[in-house]
């Protein structure tokens, strides 16, 4: 169970001067490549305050220079680790390329209005699933959960407005660090990581792999 990753070089000279034009560049060919499902799929790792991690896979909704976006119930395990422990981890997993992109940073939630107006692009059955969803915690059964989406559906019919809700919200990683990952033949890899600096300009270095 091993593969030779056979792709070309990535050198600093080859990188966009800041990490956001550079990720813009790979995940349009991502998502251009038919071989990978959800391109903007990334695992998300968090920790509690002890150092205790866990992660999931999550989507991503938005990304610019302020950082990069998901949406989750506040109140979810990610959401409550992410407010006492407000650091996270992002990896863009892109195996047909052999590529991956990871970053580091801060987690802060993005504004209401934000949050609001991505609410409302959302299909009307994934605004209910928010609310009949307590995300995390234990429940009886599956049996209950769709009891609640019914009970929601009959409330909320199709075409009317649900509300947003409050726990529900959007959480905007800052970016610290950006590397980017090229898979190479006898696991000579390419790994470049973008450092956010004091002054607020970006250092490039090279890992070894």
């Amino acid at each position: 169970m091993r593969e030779q990753y056979r792709t070309t070089e990535l050198s600093a000279a080859d990188l966009a001067p800041e990490p956001i034009g550079q990720f813009a560049r790979w995940f349009k060919e991502t998502a251009a490549n038919p071989a990978i499902h959800e391109p903007n799929a990334m695992i998300v790792s968090t920790a509690t305050p002890e150092g205790r991690p866990s992660s999931r896979t999550v989507l991503l909704k938005h990304y610019d220079e302020a950082g990069f976006v998901f949406f989750t119930n506040y109140e979810s395990r990610k959401g409550r680790e992410l407010s006492a422990n407000p650091y996270a981890s992002l990896l863009f997993p892109w195996h047909p390329l052999a590529r991956q992109v990871i970053v580091t940073g801060r987690a802060v939630h993005v504004g209401r209005d934000e949050t609001v107006a991505y609410f409302r692009t959302r299909p009307h059955g994934s605004q209910l699933g928010a609310w009949a969803s307590p995300q995390s915690q234990v429940i009886a059964s599956r049996a209950d959960l769709l009891a609640r989406y019914d009970e929601l559906a009959t409330r909320y019919p199709d075409r009317e407005q649900v509300p947003v809700p409050p726990s529900w919200g959007g959480i905007r990683v800052v970016p610290e660090t950006v590397e980017f990952w090229q898979g190479h033949e006898n696991r000579l890899h390419d790994r470049l990581r973008y450092v956010h600096e004091d002054d607020g300009t970006w250092r490039v270095e090279r890992l070894a792999p």
